[in-house]
C-alpha cells in the first residue's frame, strides 16, 4: 500500500504532460489558420464564413492514404505530335486554295474566248505602247498617236495574214503535184533501203488510211461544221482584242488606277508597287519575242529558199508566229519545214532544212534569247515546259501562248512582294543605335514606282485614298 501514492503521482504527471502537449497543438493548429484566413481573399473567404451544413457539404474530404494515384489525362492537342498538327494547319489551308482555283478555272473556263481576247490585247498593247510613248514625245496628241499607232499595228498583221493566204493559194497546186511525186520517190527510197520494207506494207499501210478516212467521214464531216463555229468565235475574238487594245492604249494609266481602287488600302502600296514591274516584265518578253522570232523565221526562210522547198515565205511567216509558244513552237514549226522539204525534194534536203533549223535554234538558245531577254524575263527551262502544257491542256493554243509571260509576270510580281514585306517588316523594327545606325542608310519608300518607269502617259500618280474618284473618260 506504500507504493500507491507513488504510482498515483506519477500517473497525475503523465495526465498533466498529455493536456500540455494538447494545448500546443491547439494552438499551434489555430495560428496556421489565422494565417491561411488572411491570405485568403474575400471571395474565396466566403464560403468558410458558412457553418453548419452548408459548410460541411462544401468540405471535401482528402483521398485515403492506400487510395491508388492517378494522373490527369493531357489536352488532346498536346497529345498530337508536333508535325501531324503542322501538317493539318497546312492541309485545310491547300484545301481552301485548290477550291478558290477551281472556282475561278470555272469562271474563267466560261467566259474563255474574253479571257483570251483580253489576254491578247494585253500583249499586243505591251508592243504597241512604246510607240504612243514615243509618238506623244514628239508632240502628237494622246488620241492621234493612239489612232496612228493602232491603225499601223492593225494594217501590217492584216497584211502579213493575207501574204501567207495568197501564197499558200498561189503554190497549192505546185504543191500538190510536187506532195505526189515525193510520196512516188520516198516509197521507192523505202523498198531500196536497208530497213526491208516491201511493197506490200506500203499499200496495207495506204489502205488502211483509206480505209481510216472513210470511216471516219461523219466525224470529219461534224469537224467541218466545228470548224465553221471555232471560225466564228475566232473572229469576236478579234474584235473584242482590237477594242481593248484601243482602250488600252489610250486609257491604260486610268484603268490601273481604277484597278488599284479596288485593292484594300493596306494592300494597295505593295500592288502599286508591283504593277509597273510586272508591265516592264510583259513589254520585255513581248518585244524580246517577236524579235527572236523574227531573226528565227527570216534565217530559216532563206535556208528553206536557197534549198529550193517550195512555199519558202509561208513556211517562214509560220516559224514566226509559232515562236510565241516557247519550245514546243520551235519544234512544231521545224518539223512542218522538214516534213515540206522531205515530201517536195526528197531525204537529202530534209536533213539539210534540218540541220539549218537545229543551227538557228541553238543560236536563239544560247545567244539571242539571253542577249535580247536578258534577266528581267528568265524562266527556268523546266517551268516553261510545264507551263506550256498546262496552258495547251487548258486553254489550247492561246492558253500555251501566254502561259509564259503569265508565269514571268508572277515571278516578277512575287518576288516584289517578297522583298517589300521584308523592307516594311524593318521599317517597322526598332531603329539600330550606336555604331550600328551609321550602317543604316535611307532607302527608297517600298512601293514606289521603279525610277525609269514610264508609260508614256502625262497624268498625275494615283492617290492612296478613295476620296478622289476617277471620272470617266
Amino acid at each position: 500500500m506504500s507504493k500507491l501514492p507513488g504510482w498515483l503521482g506519477q500517473l497525475g504527471g503523465e495526465l498533466t504532460r498529455l493536456g500540455e502537449r494538447l494545448d500546443e497543438r491547439r494552438a499551434a493548429s489555430a495560428a496556421e489558420d489565422d494565417a491561411a484566413a488572411h491570405e485568403e481573399t474575400p471571395a474565396a473567404a466566403a464560403p468558410k464564413a458558412r457553418t453548419g451544413k452548408a459548410a460541411e457539404a462544401d468540405h471535401v474530404p482528402p483521398p485515403p492514404a492506400y487510395a491508388p494515384s492517378v494522373s490527369a489525362r493531357p489536352d488532346p492537342v498536346a497529345a498530337i505530335p508536333w508535325g501531324m498538327r503542322v501538317a493539318a494547319e497546312a492541309g485545310w489551308r491547300l484545301l481552301v486554295l485548290a477550291g478558290t482555283l477551281w472556282v475561278l478555272m470555272r469562271v474563267i473556263s466560261a467566259v474563255q474566248l474574253v479571257v483570251l481576247a483580253f489576254v491578247a490585247a494585253l500583249l499586243v498593247t505591251a508592243m504597241l505602247q512604246p510607240t504612243v510613248a514615243r509618238l506623244k514625245r514628239y508632240g502628237l496628241p494622246r488620241g492621234l498617236a493612239t489612232a496612228v499607232t493602232a491603225i499601223l499595228g492593225f494594217v501590217i498583221m492584216g497584211l502579213v495574214g493575207w501574204f501567207v493566204v495568197w501564197q499558200v493559194m498561189d503554190n497549192i497546186d505546185t504543191l500538190s503535184d510536187k506532195v505526189r511525186t515525193g510520196i512516188d520517190d520516198l516509197k521507192n527510197w523505202l523498198l531500196d533501203s536497208p530497213f526491208h520494207v516491201t511493197d506490200k506494207q506500203i499499200n496495207d499501210i495506204a489502205k488502211n488510211l483509206s480505209d481510216t478516212v472513210g470511216t471516219n467521214t461523219e466525224a470529219i464531216t461534224s469537224a467541218g461544221l466545228q470548224g465553221v463555229t471555232v471560225m466564228v468565235e475566232l473572229l469576236t475574238g478579234m474584235l473584242l482584242a482590237m477594242f481593248s487594245t484601243l482602250f488600252l492604249l489610250y486609257d491604260g494609266k486610268r484603268i490601273w488606277h481604277w484597278v488599284l481602287r479596288l485593292v484594300p488600302a493596306q494592300a494597295r502600296p505593295g500592288v502599286a508597287g508591283a504593277g509597273p514591274r510586272a508591265w516592264r516584265t510583259l513589254t520585255a518578253y513581248v518585244r524580246g519575242t517577236v524579235i527572236v522570232a523574227l531573226i528565227d523565221a527570216i534565217f530559216i526562210g532563206l535556208g528553206i529558199f536557197f534549198l529550193d522547198v517550195p512555199m519558202a515565205v509561208p513556211l517562214a511567216v509560220f516559224i514566226f508566229l509559232f515562236a510565241f509558244i516557247p519550245l514546243v513552237g520551235a519544234v512544231v514549226s521545224g518539223a512542218l519545214a522538214v516534213v515540206v522539204a522531205l515530201v517536195t525534194q526528197g531525204v537529202f534536203t530534209a536533213l539539210m532544212v534540218l540541220a539549218v533549223v537545229l543551227a538557228v535554234q541553238q543560236i536563239e538558245g544560247h545567244i539571242l534569247q539571253p542577249f535580247i531577254l536578258g534577266r528581267a524575263v528568265r524562266v527556268h527551262p523546266l517551268a516553261v515546259v510545264l507551263s506550256v502544257a498546262a496552258g495547251g491542256m487548258i486553254a489550247g493554243i492561246g492558253g500555251a501562248v501566254v502561259a509564259v509571260p503569265l508565269v514571268a509576270v508572277t515571278n516578277t510580281v512575287v518576288g516584289y512582294l517578297r522583298t517589300y514585306g521584308q523592307e516594311e517588316s524593318r521599317r517597322h523594327s526598332p531603329p539600330p543605335h550606336g555604331s550600328t545606325a551609321l550602317d543604316a542608310a535611307p532607302g527608297p519608300a517600298p512601293g514606289s514606282p521603279p525610277e525609269d518607269f514610264d508609260d508614256g502617259s502625262d497624268e498625275e500618280p494615283v492617290a492612296d485614298t478613295d476620296a478622289d474618284a476617277p471620272k470617266a473618260p
